[in-house]
């Protein structure tokens, strides 16, 4: 009695990545504030680990979601600092802690091209949607907030700044970026990331 028996398998894996809008990036990362806020908030991350100085800095990431299902990534569109009104803030929590504390993940996005500022309190001209529920994680490490908010649009804009609040409407803004303007139409929407660095000497 003879035999023969054959097995094969062939795992084949293929890793998507999103397409990116090159000539979109190469076009904000050329703008000064861009520049500027960048190297700015590498300085701060390094002097705070140069000299154990608590630091924050915000970044902020895109993907614009177009209507013909097309995910475009964007990559990192903004850095800065946080609000003057974030840190009072926060140290008023300190001092009598309320809910609200916690709920830094209300995405807002808007029109306005003046570059974001450390007094800012608002959107500087806003869009007319809805602010998105962002979810709440924390980042790559354990010093990282992380929040991440979808804004659907219903007519055509050039979407220029975001920002991100403890509400559904007004109360606090925590940070506001200004980057190149993302033009959508009826039905698309951009996914934002947001990430707050807190350094403290490492």
């Amino acid at each position: 009695m003879k035999g023969k028996a054959s097995f094969k398998s062939k795992l084949d894996i293929k890793h998507n990545k999103l397409p990116r809008n090159y000539a979109w990036r190469i076009k904000n990362w050329l703008r000064p504030d861009f520049i500027f806020n960048r190297i700015s908030a590498w300085l701060a991350k390094l002097y705070s680990k140069m000299t154990g100085i608590v630091v924050q800095t915000g970044e902020l990431y895109a993907i614009h979601n177009k209507a013909d299902g097309t995910k475009v990534n964007l990559g990192h569109i903004s850095s800065g600092v946080v609000t003057t009104a974030f840190v009072n803030f926060v140290v008023d929590q300190l001092q009598t802690e309320t809910s609200v504390f916690g709920d830094f993940k209300y995405h807002d996005s808007g029109v306005g091209t003046t570059a974001a500022a450390i007094t800012d309190t608002d959107i500087e001209t806003t869009d007319g949607e809805s602010r998105a529920t962002g979810t709440q994680a924390e980042g790559a490490s354990a010093n990282i907030y992380q929040s991440v908010g979808t804004i659907a649009y219903t007519s055509p804009k050039a979407i220029t700044e975001h920002g991100l609040f403890n509400a559904s409407t007004g109360v606090t803004l925590m940070d506001r970026h200004v980057f190149a303007a993302v033009n959508v139409v009826n039905g698309e929407s951009i996914a934002f990331t947001y990430e707050l660095t807190c350094t403290a000497g490492g």
